[in-house]
Formats: structure tokens, sequence, C-alpha cells
């Protein structure tokens, strides 16, 4: 068998990737807007506006380390507003639900208690 084709010789691929500037953090503006208007739980929504814009206007001027310290404080207040504002429901939701289960044993328990206390039979009587 001959193998005597021509063979491409190629360097063998570098490992790593080369270095890049650093990338622009996300300022998280959209969710802020959202959990303002929509979820605003405590101010929290608010607060998370507040440090969205500076993070951009730190982005746009090009001070990036700034912009990424108020970009991760903006993430920050917008995830504890989502979380409040899905998990107080929920939470409250849960409370009424055991709130008339318990009231409607508790119902049921007291019609039975006055049902043998006051009506009880002729015999007793004599």
């Amino acid at each position: 068998m001959d193998a005597s084709y021509p063979r491409e010789e190629r360097p063998p691929p570098k490992r790593g990737s080369p270095p890049a500037a650093p990338q622009a953090p996300r300022d998280h503006l959209v969710w802020a807007i959202f959990n303002t208007l929509y979820m605003n739980f405590c101010c929290l929504g608010f607060v998370a506006l507040a440090f969205a814009v500076k993070a951009r206007d730190r982005k746009v001027s090009g001070d990036v380390e700034a912009a990424r310290h108020f970009s991760s404080k903006a993430r920050c207040y917008n995830a504890l507003a989502t979380a409040g504002s899905v998990v107080l429901p929920l939470l409250l939701g849960a409370l009424i639900v055991t709130g008339v289960i318990h009231l409607s044993k508790l119902a049921h328990e007291s019609v039975g208690f006055f049902t043998y206390q006051f009506g009880g039979s002729d015999d007793e009587d004599q």
C-alpha cells in the first residue's frame, strides 16, 4: 500500500484564548424597570433601577470597574425584589389555605360539641 500522497503539515493549535479586552458588564436596566413597575416590593425595584442607571452611566463613560460594581448591586437588588414579590404572595396564600383548613376543622368539632351538649335526649331529664 502506497501512502506517498502529500500531507498538509499544520502546526498544532495553541491552547488558551488570546487575551481580550475586558467585557463591559451588563447593567440589568430592563429587569430593574420591570421590578419598579410591576413588583416593587419595599422599593427594592426603585433601588435596583437607581443602581442600574449608575452602572449604565459608568459603562458609557468608560469606567468599567465602577460599572461592574454598580451592576453587581443592581443584580442583587433585582433578585431580592423578584424573590420577595414571588415568595411573599405564595407564603400568604399558604397561610390562608392552612387557616381555612384549621377553621373548618375547628367549626366541625365545635358543631359536634354543641349538638352533644345542648341536644341531649329526654332520658337524661328524668
